[in-house]
């Protein structure tokens, strides 16, 4: 046996035929749908560190933006409890806040932020908290938005933008191909995202994440096949 048959072998043939099909080639008849499945892995987890800036950036600013409203003990207010959504069938932001308060005491507030769920802090820019929260502290807390667009704009595109990053999130959790997409668009949202709180933030992460690199050194999709 082969090592490329056998590494086919180990990550399964189902996982390699959506490699294989991207670059037209007979199973194993070729390195480039292993060279793509490496480099796939690789900007995966070079994506990892723009995501994690720009996930802990946005949680602290929903973050002070409930304090404002509901005070430093905000995971314990009855007031937010009750401001949250509780539908009968899909996500439950209230479920999900008492789920992440639950093994900590009232004052650890650090602790809960950093328990909640991505999809928490997503779920804060519905329309429900606009006359709440995002009236008063949309550009409070995210400085660098387009003061010319109304609040209930900005926060459904912010709404739009981070259902984009976290459908990229899950699929680099679950090792699924994110080969197909626009990557350097995703890339360019992160980096925007983050800019909304703060503009040297934005830069930082772009001096030190890797993706750029990886997007550059991306290998051809060809066809191997006579």
């Amino acid at each position: 046996m082969s090592i490329r048959s056998e590494i086919h072998g180990v990550l399964s043939a189902a996982r390699m035929s959506t490699y294989e099909a991207a670059v037209d080639c007979a199973p194993q008849g070729d390195h480039a749908a292993l060279d793509l499945y490496a480099w796939n892995a690789q900007v995966a987890a070079a994506f990892l560190a723009p995501l994690h800036i720009c996930e802990v950036t946005l949680r602290n600013a929903v973050a002070a933006a409930i304090e404002a409203k509901y005070g430093e003990n905000w995971p314990w207010s009855a007031g937010f409890e009750q401001s949250l959504a509780t539908p009968l069938r899909g996500y439950n932001s209230r479920k999900d806040l008492f789920s992440a308060r639950q093994p900590f005491q009232v004052g650890q507030v650090g602790k809960v932020i950093a328990e909640s769920k991505f999809m928490f802090w997503q779920s804060m820019f519905t329309k429900r908290h606009d006359h709440r929260i995002w009236n008063q502290q949309l550009m409070r807390v995210l400085p660098f938005l387009d003061s010319t667009k109304s609040v209930a704009d900005l926060r459904s595109s912010l709404f739009e933008s981070l259902e984009k990053l976290r459908r990229l999130r899950n699929r680099i959790a679950h090792h699924e191909p994110i080969f197909t997409r626009d990557l350097a668009l995703d890339l360019s949202l992160t980096h925007q995202l983050i800019g909304y709180r703060s503009k040297a933030a934005a830069a930082w992460m772009l001096k030190h994440q890797h993706v750029s690199v990886l997007l550059s050194s991306r290998p051809r999709i060809r066809a191997c096949r006579a």
